[in-house]
């Protein structure tokens, strides 16, 4: 528009022809006379930045929905389409770069004490306080040697759960967890290493790869937090202490020929002749 503006210029002050004045500009005179075509998408355009106004992150779909019901355009969604991505209203995506892991082994378990998965469980105190719990399941015999309930749990809480409980039981071959802070902080991967504990990470978003603390999990969730009113800190770490011991001695698992965890761990030990400390 300003090279076209610039010859009608050139033509009114030094009364040249529209020739001579294109010449003199470098213009071609096609272009000069060349008249765009009206807008006929003006409204719509319009209407369409409007409502991405107001709704930044709604794709064109969602804005196409907007001008048909709310605003009554009769429009179709493909000329919606072409105009969203002519004014380039598209929603920016981050992309990011993860590096995914291989998928763990499963390895055959023989024996107690071969892998204990762990993992973390949220709730809420009566006070609207955020609840954690550390769940670890011997992944062998099903049992569950601890449950950690606090506010907030970290790697070094971790380790000292893991301490009390190796103290008990010995220790175990492999540890089975995600990838959460906890879990992969250097103090935590480096007491797995000192401890000579192999340290097994799931693949991000697949929970199914530690399958034997998710379903624990589930049925934590279903028969105690689900039921349970926590007044406080200790409460619920006495009711959720109480539902563990019941898990242990009183739940039968069709996975272990309807014994219970703790039934299963004695067998084992009778047949391997005691549970030896250690490996």
């Amino acid at each position: 528009m300003s090279a076209r503006r610039d010859v009608t210029l050139v033509m009114g002050e030094h009364h040249l022809s529209q020739r001579q004045a294109c010449r003199l500009l470098e213009m071609d005179r096609s272009t000069y006379r060349y008249e765009p075509r009206p807008d006929h998408n003006a409204a719509l355009r319009e209407a369409l930045f409007t409502v991405a106004r107001q709704k930044p992150r709604y794709g064109y779909r969602r804005l196409w929905i907007e001008l048909t019901e709310t605003h009554g355009w009769k429009v179709s969604i493909g000329r919606v389409h072409r105009l969203y991505r002519a004014e380039r209203l598209a929603v920016r995506r981050l992309k990011r770069k993860r590096l995914r892991p291989p998928a763990p082994l499963n390895p055959l378990l023989t024996r107690p004490n071969q892998e204990w998965a762990l993992d973390f469980v949220s709730d809420a105190l009566a006070n609207g306080r955020a609840l954690r719990a550390l769940t670890m399941v011997d992944s062998f015999t099903r049992e569950c040697p601890a449950i950690e309930v606090d506010t907030g749990i970290s790697s070094r809480q971790v380790t000292r759960v893991l301490e009390r409980v190796i103290a008990e039981r010995g220790l175990p071959r492999a540890l089975r967890c995600d990838n959460g802070p906890e879990f992969t902080s250097r103090h935590f991967i480096g007491w797995c290493a000192q401890k000579k504990i192999e340290l097994i990470h799931i693949q991000p978003g697949r929970p199914m790869q530690n399958a034997h603390v998710e379903s624990f999990n589930g049925r934590l969730r279903d028969e105690c937090l689900n039921t349970s009113w926590f007044l406080n800190i200790t409460d619920a770490r006495q009711k959720i202490e109480a539902w563990r011991k019941e898990y242990n001695t009183g739940r039968r698992h069709s996975s272990l020929n309807y014994r219970t965890p703790e039934e299963y761990a004695r067998v084992c030990s009778e047949l391997t002749g005691g549970m030896a400390k250690g490996r």
